[in-house]
């Protein structure tokens, strides 16, 4: 079976692209930026508003994770015309080449966030999310229904992933887990706002992947799953957390920010009930995987850049 992933060189793409190729798929990426892919990908380098390289790109393909999005909300505040042109315009572009070219099932990568206007602390897949006041839950939305629209006129077999907040190897140094890890061990204090009792259910991305390559199975189809932490964690929790395995580390609390979400309960039974699917690493134990692989990684940073000082070097007396 031949598989697309859409942002497949992304934070969350690229942990899914791996598991899928342990379980031995072949895999094929497309994305607009570019990247190190593992050995034996396809990769297509391009955007989502280039339909003709969309149409070639679905080629053979038999199902399709469509993860590929303008994820930070601060660069979809920045430049909303063009957070709607991928997010919206171009789930549309892919959906499309998908029908045509026969492509059997999609996956799209949406977000728990749909639920942020829901009344009442707990919600499920049956509750209808209301019209959402962030721009980028709006495009995450309307991704939605236009998966369920082809669905329903095209007969495009879908399943709908709505993610909690991921964490772990590869994210985005602006997400508030990898921010205080960075800020600690660069020996900064780490600053919560209020009295950090927000919480989310942060979701380490290895397990929100494999939640990914189960959504595959049959029982999937045209179904709609949260996958979500287990843990309710408070900001706070995450400052003393990073300090416990980082610390001693300062921790101040400054004054709270105008309209904050406190955070809401979003179950992920049927994922697991249907998928046998559930989160199974603790927050504290991926926040210590976390911070081995970002020692890993700049440790190697520091290695490749010592090696290219010695190649200049070799060439400049050769």
């Amino acid at each position: 079976m031949r598989i697309l992933v859409t942002g497949g060189l992304g934070f969350i793409g690229s942990h899914v692209v791996d598991k899928l190729r342990d379980r031995g798929f072949n895999v094929r990426v497309y994305d607009l930026k570019n990247g190190s892919k593992p050995e034996g990908v396809e990769l297509y380098n391009a955007s989502l508003l280039d339909v003709e390289t969309l149409r070639i790109a679905m080629n053979g393909v038999d199902a399709l994770y469509h993860l590929a999005a303008v994820a930070d909300v601060n660069d979809v505040v920045a430049d909303p015309s063009y957070a709607e042109m991928i997010n919206v315009r171009g789930t549309l572009n892919v959906l499309e080449a998908a029908r045509r070219a026969g492509v059997r099932r999609v996956i799209y990568g949406s977000t728990t966030w749909v639920y942020s206007e829901c009344p009442g602390d707990l919600v499920d897949e049956e509750t209808s999310p209301l019209p959402p006041k962030h721009l980028y839950t709006t495009t995450k939305l309307t991704s939605e229904l236009y998966c369920r629209s082809y669905q329903q006129m095209y007969g495009l077999e879908t399943t709908i992933l709505r993610y909690g907040i991921p964490f772990g190897p590869r994210a985005r140094g602006s997400t508030v887990v990898a921010l205080f890890v960075q800020k600690a061990l660069c020996g900064e204090r780490l600053t919560v706002a209020g009295d950090g009792s927000q919480f989310r259910k942060f979701i380490y991305v290895e397990d929100l992947a494999e939640g990914n390559v189960l959504a595959l199975h049959s029982a999937a189809r045209n179904r709609i799953y949260n996958l979500d932490g287990a843990e309710k964690i408070t900001i706070r929790q995450i400052a003393e957390t990073v300090n416990r395995l980082l610390g001693p580390i300062a921790i101040e609390f400054g004054p709270s920010r105008p309209g904050d979400f406190g955070g809401k309960e979003v179950s992920s039974e049927r994922a697991k009930k249907e998928l046998s699917w559930s989160p199974r690493v603790s927050f504290e134990e991926g926040v210590r995987r976390y911070i081995e692989w970002l020692r890993r990684n700049n440790a190697a940073q520091v290695s490749s850049g010592w090696a290219s000082v010695d190649r200049i070097l070799a060439a400049r007396t050769a």
